[in-house]
């Protein structure tokens, strides 16, 4: 049985509804540049304010640009910060999450055990250790809580949202989020296994009838294909797994950094031939659920 974890920490300012808010779109490194002001350059950061709680997902540069916004938005800032893994491109916006540097603010964090047995905790300190990094995670000032989440636990927030946690890819221990909420669902897939031939069941039970899914597709073009030796087009197999699922609407995310605006332009144009439902992630898109 999947463990229960409840918790009740919400934004007191996020209004009750369901919406989702891309603050960084791009994997590996950050990308900026003139080439890449359509879809941004930021690597993964994706904000969902439901039923009055703020879920953050992933650490990438863009939560430096959410913390930047939520400063000017906030008297005080509270949060859920969910990691996928600890990936370079998942984490290395956090030493410059500001929000997390004031006194009374409160940031509930969870992360699986990285690989080598770290800890979410241990993760994110070790990269603000000297000589990666000039000020230590203990300097942050708010009420930080950490949480070691496995695949099937579920998180009950306040008012009902729900957050549960499958296995994605076992070779990055990578987690897949799914948040319920008054019969409306979202979910978070951006590190899937590509190796794989058919549909992955975990990804199908988890995306199954869900309003959005955002999924990890835009790595996967033929160029990706020959340097991996891959059988399986990573956006072709997620609009399989959509139209399985009965997927209301796909965001393809966490794009190729040799990908500027151009080439991701033709690249949605193609892929929306074929399923309609599909649009690429930019940088700023906000998505209203519910």
């Amino acid at each position: 049985m999947p463990a229960a974890v409840a918790h009740s920490a919400a934004t007191s300012s996020s209004a009750i509804g369901f919406t989702v808010q891309f603050w960084g779109v791009r994997g590996s490194v950050p990308t900026p540049g003139s080439d890449t002001v359509r879809y941004g350059g930021n690597t993964a950061c994706v904000e969902v304010c439901v039923g009055g709680n703020r879920l953050i997902f992933d650490g990438g540069t863009g939560l430096r640009v959410l913390g930047k916004h939520l400063i000017h938005q906030e008297k005080t800032v509270e949060a859920h910060l969910f990691f996928t893994h600890t990936h370079w491109d998942r984490i290395q916006g956090f030493p410059f999450f500001i929000p997390a540097f004031s006194e009374g603010n409160r940031f509930e964090i969870y992360g699986a055990t990285a690989p080598n047995g770290a800890s979410i905790k241990q993760c994110l300190t070790d990269q603000m250790l000297r000589p990666n990094f000039f000020t230590p995670l203990q300097r942050m000032r708010a009420d930080l809580e950490f949480h070691n989440i496995v695949a099937g636990d579920i998180i009950t927030l306040q008012n009902d949202v729900v957050v549960e946690a499958l296995s994605l890819n076992p070779h990055t221990s990578a987690l897949g989020f799914r948040v319920s909420w008054q019969g409306h669902s979202f979910v978070y897939a951006t590190d899937t296994d590509n190796t794989r031939s058919s549909v992955d069941q975990n990804l199908l039970y988890l995306a199954q009838k869900s309003d959005l899914l955002i999924y990890d597709g835009t790595y996967a073009d033929t160029a990706y294909h020959d340097l991996n030796g891959s059988a399986t087009i990573s956006w072709e197999s997620g609009i399989e797994l959509a139209k399985e699922a009965g997927v209301r609407e796909m965001i393809l995310f966490h794009h190729n950094p040799a990908h500027d605006d151009d080439f991701l332009d033709h690249l949605e144009m193609e892929i929306r031939q074929r399923f309609p439902k599909v649009r690429l992630a930019r940088e700023g898109m906000i998505l209203q659920l519910a």
